[in-house]
């Protein structure tokens, strides 16, 4: 009798522990963010810019060069977005375009990366500093490099292309065209 009361007592002690170790899902998901992390990707849980989101996702952010911004564009999963909203190509729609068109070059690198993105990608933006994939994480860690790999192609290729003329030199401050030099 006194053996089954030691073993509950220790069952007791250790089953808060048990309870803290990481879910299998948890263990990959870091594993995940690890890998992305190598890979010189910056991982953080932050709100996606959705209207009525169920609270934060896992952001990958590829930064572009100081000296070379982005465009600024915002493309959502035509699941989370409303049927106002322009098209882009199949399954996903702009919620907000580039001001100035994209070459042909960084098109092809944007196609061939959303056609990679998994189901639960919801959105993917551009801004003057990075590029951001909002995602759910579903990916097993072996599928996780070729998207790195497209979406590090997306960004050099949208590297240097800012929405604003004067941003992509180190220094120099973008002038209103009604100011004379």
């Amino acid at each position: 009798m006194v053996w089954l009361l030691i073993i509950a007592i220790v069952g007791l002690v250790f089953a808060p522990v048990m309870w803290l170790k990481p879910s299998p899902a948890q263990r990959r998901m870091g594993r995940l963010r690890t890998v992305a992390r190598q890979a010189g990707v910056t991982v953080r849980l932050e709100s996606p810019p959705l209207h009525g989101t169920g609270g934060p996702m896992a952001a990958y952010r590829w930064s572009y060069p100081q000296q070379h911004p982005g465009p600024d564009f915002v493309l959502v999963r035509e699941e989370a977005a409303s049927a106002s909203l322009k098209p882009c190509r199949e399954g996903w729609r702009w919620r907000v375009e580039p001001l100035r068109p994209l070459p042909a070059e960084a098109l092809d690198r944007l196609e061939e990366a959303l056609a990679a993105l998994p189901r639960d990608a919801l959105v993917l933006e551009s801004g003057d500093h990075a590029l951001t994939l909002w995602w759910g994480e579903s990916l097993a860690v072996e599928a996780l490099s070729p998207l790195l790999a497209r979406l590090t192609a997306l960004r050099d290729a949208l590297s240097g292309r800012p929405d604003r003329p004067g941003r992509d030199r180190p220094g120099r401050q973008a002038r209103p065209p009604s100011m004379p030099r």
